[in-house]
Formats: structure tokens, C-alpha cells, sequence
């Protein structure tokens, strides 16, 4: 898959967050069943923080990663915009997790809750700039002080893409879901330049403490640095 699209905010309707929250909907049944085990990366970084008092999990999908946060903290919030996502993570964590439906650039809880969070295969689905930085701007907000989460992201690094990992941008694109009867339904991502996840991150109201590249992703543990004046 080549970088054809466009690295800036798109016009086109079928990319927008309601676009792209009825595409999980159409899918999420099946998508849910090829996701049942937490990303090693998540579990290292779950398994480094010690214990916490609330955790959050932003596009928490089927709560795979909100399972792994239950062991860790006294309370747990999973988020997600997709309903059908919801539901799979409902029969997964049952009443360990509270589950809800919203929005990234919009999260329902008061500034400086959140102990520990992870925002994991989520962000790259923003479908505009602007989205993507007020996500991570909210990420901030409710952080508490000293409080960290791990923030991932498709990138040009992977070799699905005939990208250069080493150019200053990213790029726009769909990558299609195969359903079980063959139907195709395209998912808009954002795939991330490593320098520009690192640049959105330093533009927002966190700080990025440590980057890496790990299996095609951009892994960001983040920081809240408090609102700019």
C-alpha cells in the first residue's frame, strides 16, 4: 500500500468521526473476535505501573487492554464510540470496567481523575489534525499530576506501507475489513511519521518521556505537562 492520500485534514465525508464510528459498528462483531489478546506492549507498560486508583482505557474496543488495567487499579473506565464494541467488551470485563460511549476529543471525566491510561490503536482513526491533537489535549486534562499513559499509532515503519519511516509527515488512508461473507468495508487511518507523532505529542499538553517503534507502531509514554497559559 502506497502513501497516495493526503497527510492533512480531509473534506471527505466518509472520513469523519460518524463515518468512522459506524464502521466499527458494521464490523465490530468480527472484529472483536481476532482481537482477544492484549498487545505486549500495553501489558509491559500495565505491569510497570503498580497499583493506581483509576485507570482509563481510550478505544477500549472489546476491553482487552480494560482487563489488563482491572488487575492494577481500584477503578476502571473503558471508552469507545462503537456500540458494537461496547457489547464484546461488556461480555468480556462485565461489571469490573465501567463502560462508555464517547468521544476521544471529548472524554467524559473531570480534569486530573486518571491515574494510569492507555490510548492504544485509537488515535491513528481520528480522521483530521485538529481531532487528533484535541484528543491528546483531553488526554492531558485528565491526567492527574505525575500520572502517565501510553499513546500508540500505526506509522510509516511498518512494513505494510511503502512508506519512508524516516519522512517528516505521515499520511491518509484506508485499509479495507474483510467480513466473514466477503464484503469489504475501508477503515480510515492516519499513518504516522515517527517525527510527527513525536511533533503532535510536543504540541499538545503532554510530554512525550519515551518513544519506540515496535512492530510497525509508534509507542509514546506521555506525561501531562498542565494547560498553557
Amino acid at each position: 500500500m502506497s502513501p497516495s492520500d493526503s497527510s492533512g485534514d480531509s473534506d471527505d465525508p466518509a472520513r469523519s468521526r460518524a463515518a468512522v464510528r459506524r464502521t466499527y459498528e458494521d464490523i465490530g462483531d468480527h472484529f472483536s473476535k481476532t482481537r482477544e489478546y492484549a498487545w505486549p506492549e500495553v501489558e509491559s507498560f500495565v505491569d510497570e505501573s503498580g497499583s493506581v486508583g483509576t485507570a482509563l482505557d481510550v478505544g477500549c474496543g472489546n476491553g482487552r487492554h480494560a482487563e489488563l488495567l482491572a488487575g492494577v487499579a481500584d477503578r476502571v473506565v473503558g471508552l469507545d464510540a462503537s456500540r458494537a464494541l461496547l457489547r464484546a467488551a461488556t461480555d468480556r470485563v462485565g461489571d469490573s470496567v465501567a463502560l462508555l460511549q464517547g468521544d476521544a476529543t471529548r472524554l467524559p471525566l473531570a480534569a486530573g481523575a486518571v491515574d494510569l491510561a492507555v490510548y492504544v490503536a485509537t488515535l491513528h482513526h481520528l480522521p483530521s489534525q485538529a481531532a487528533r491533537r484535541a484528543s491528546l489535549d483531553e488526554l492531558a486534562r485528565v491526567l492527574a499530576p505525575g500520572a502517565r499513559a501510553l499513546v500508540s499509532a500505526w506509522s510509516t515503519a511498518h512494513d505494510r506501507f511503502d512508506a519512508d519511516p524516516d519522512a517528516d509527515e505521515g499520511f491518509d488512508t484506508t485499509v479495507d475489513w474483510t467480513l466473514p461473507g466477503g464484503e469489504t468495508v475501508p477503515r480510515f487511518y492516519h499513518i504516522y511519521a515517527p517525527a510527527e507523532f513525536e511533533r503532535d505529542v510536543a504540541d499538545s499538553d503532554l510530554r512525550l518521556v519515551s518513544m519506540e517503534l515496535s512492530s510497525g507502531n509508534c509507542y509514546g509514554v506521555v506525561e501531562p505537562e498542565g494547560k498553557r497559559t
